[in-house]
């Protein structure tokens, strides 16, 4: 599930639920790095976070719980 919210400085992110570990995450800015990493250590093609499908964004929650 994914909704679009409002930042504190005014950056526009997307909320992300994630299932696994029953909690929200903004992606903004901030999380760009994090992702680029994920997305290097997983031999991935870069995609747009927000053109992921399901089981790539939990995929990515997962990852970042676990090295972050």
């Amino acid at each position: 599930m994914m909704g679009a919210l409002a930042g504190c400085a005014g950056e526009v992110g997307v909320r992300a639920y994630d299932p696994y570990y029953r909690d929200y995450h903004v992606w903004g800015d901030a999380e760009a790095p994090y992702y680029n990493n994920w997305v290097i250590e997983t031999h991935r093609p870069h995609v747009d976070y927000r053109r992921l499908n399901k089981h790539d964004r939990d995929e990515y929650w997962r990852w970042r719980h676990d090295h972050h």
